[in-house]
């Protein structure tokens, strides 16, 4: 059998005349156009030298953070193609919530849709996504996140996720796939071989996966096996250790029990290839990220990615350098010819498999992307689940609905939304909801020490969303006070009645155990935050459950 025949087999299903394209691009690349075809290269940022000088390398695809721009960003990838001898796959993380389209439909992020938990939602958002993300090119998302819930103080899964329950993952993340990849966009389960039981973030260190092999198999190893018979396109292989399949296979196996799945051949090819079938390709996650870094040089673990088993390389401080290692790898032997090939073969496979035979297939008609992005029906939809998703977690003292009338005086404690791309904090827009109600907001100050007599209600709004490099997501009372050492010690609610709402990381209580009223929004967006106070005034009922256990195993977090 040869590396086409593999091609004619799912996921990527292959006809002749694909097959043909795919034979034909091969056998026209050079050894330098073969390692571009292997980099996804990241867009940030405006710089327009800096997208000449990626688009000179002619990668396989880019990934791009789009600005709010539209014709900006029409423009960027319209250049990047004229520059590229095989048209480029361009990818994005679809995941909603701050990832959805500055000129697009909010969509709620991965948690949230938990907390609706409705599959016809999940897909329904996952289609509107997928839409839009083709109006601007995108024809590969890294998602969906199946990353399990289950270490709270982990910065990273929390909103990403489906939640804890296996079963919801499955579920979603079947109807996550479906909505993308029947709409043209291919899908990445991520992040191999299973995050979320550490709870550090693989963006700053290798993190393990700790579960036995039989353990991993009920969850993780289940969650794979779903998504590679449902056909999902590609796998994201992270910097995440295994040491229990290791083990069973290397019984003295020491430091290497720990090696990041990105640059693990056990990992890669004989558990997710060989065992559990998996014939789309594997993209390494980021390697930039502290994950492989701090395993290795990274022109020694750049070439190890593809010899290990990756097909495509995520991101690269160092396109150049990093493009000559793997070339010196290639010629040295330590990737083999088979393996280059067959790394090759599958990302042109997975080009062929979205339709991208020409430049002109990448991007479609200005006119037929306008028409596409923030369709009425689709925010419309998408507004309607944004409003099934605020989850009241607990109300001891009965201050729902707030009523003007009664509870006019509040004091906003704004923490700010917090996001890793951004030098300060985004503000709220819920101080100029909540004064378009009636009320009377007062933004928290230093000299402000709330009591009966001056405030009705002492109102929290936190805006972390899991996203990466945070170390931990915590409620950081002494940042949020703003008032010394004495203010970040003192709890109002005693006499205050008292509302804490996250509008992301879902697991506050854990750190304000007996703040009375708290509730779980899952997402910074404007929309959320309108939803949230329709809400809290009783205009609509908080319908979302909880993905996650928000008591973090506290009793008394309950009361």
């Amino acid at each position: 059998m040869t590396n086409y025949d593999h091609l004619r087999k799912a996921p990527f299903n292959l006809d002749d005349a694909a097959i043909s394209w795919v034979r034909d691009v091969y056998s026209s690349l050079e050894l330098d156009d073969k390692i571009g075809q292997l980099f996804t290269l990241i867009m940030i940022g405006t710089d327009r030298e800096e997208f000449n000088r990626i688009g000179s390398l002619r990668p396989g695809g880019v990934t791009r953070f789009f600005t709010s721009n539209l014709d900006f960003e029409r423009q960027v990838i319209s250049d990047l193609v004229s520059k590229s001898k095989v048209p480029p796959i361009i990818s994005a993380d679809l995941e909603g919530s701050r990832h959805s389209f500055a000129f697009g439909t909010p969509v709620l992020g991965q948690l949230g849709l938990a907390a609706v938990d409705d599959v016809d939602a999940t897909e329904k958002s996952s289609e509107i996504l997928a839409r839009e993300g083709r109006a601007m090119g995108v024809r590969w998302s890294f998602t969906p996140v199946i990353d399990v819930n289950a270490a709270f103080r982990s910065p990273i899964v929390g909103t990403r996720s489906y939640g804890s329950d296996v079963d919801k993952i499955e579920r979603h993340a079947v109807a996550h796939v479906h909505g993308l990849q029947r709409n043209g966009v291919a899908a990445t389960a991520k992040h191999w071989p299973g995050e979320g039981y550490d709870d550090r973030d693989q963006h700053l260190v290798t993190t393990t996966n700790p579960l036995s092999m039989e353990a991993w198999k009920k969850s993780f190893g289940r969650l794979y096996k779903t998504l590679i018979a449902e056909g999902v396109l590609a796998v994201m292989s992270g910097h995440i250790s295994l040491p229990a399949y290791i083990r069973s296979k290397v019984s003295d196996a020491g430091l290497e029990a720990f090696r990041p799945a990105s640059v693990s051949r056990l990992l890669n090819i004989d558990l997710l290839r060989n065992e559990l079938g998996f014939n789309g390709i594997i993209v390494s996650d980021a390697t930039p990220m502290g994950g492989l870094s701090s395993w290795g040089h990274h022109l020694q673990t750049i070439p190890d990615i593809i010899a290990n088993g990756c097909d495509m390389v995520l991101f690269s401080d160092a396109p150049e350098a990093d493009m000559a290692a793997v070339k010196a790898a290639v010629e040295e032997g330590r990737i083999t010819s088979e393996r280059l090939e067959d790394a090759v073969l599958r990302v042109l496979a997975l080009k062929a498999h979205l339709g991208l035979f020409e430049p002109s297939d990448v991007l479609p008609e200005a006119s037929d992307a306008r028409r596409l992005l923030a369709h009425p029906d689709s925010v419309a939809a998408s507004k309607e689940y944004i409003g099934r998703s605020p989850t009241l977690v607990k109300d001891v003292q009965g201050i729902f609905p707030l009523d003007p009338a009664k509870t006019r005086r509040l004091l906003l404690v704004d923490g700010g939304i917090i996001h890793p791309l951004m030098p300060e904090p985004l503000k709220f827009v819920l101080s100029d909801l909540l004064e378009k109600e009636g009320f009377e907001v007062t933004n928290d100050r230093p000299d402000i020490t709330p009591t009966p007599d001056d405030f009705d209600l002492v109102l929290y709004a936190l805006g972390d969303e899991s996203l990466l490099v945070r170390g931990r997501i915590f409620v950081d009372w002494h940042r949020m006070g703003g008032g010394g050492l004495f203010k970040a010690m003192y709890r109002p609610w005693t006499n205050i009645p008292s509302v804490m709402i996250s509008f992301g990381h879902p697991y506050h209580l854990y750190d304000a155990p007996r703040v009375p009223a708290y509730i779980n929004a899952y997402s910074t967006m404007e929309s959320v935050q309108q939803a949230v106070v329709d809400c809290m005034l009783g205009r609509k009922p908080f319908l979302g459950t909880n993905p996650v256990d928000p008591f973090c195993g506290l009793e008394d977090a309950h009361y």
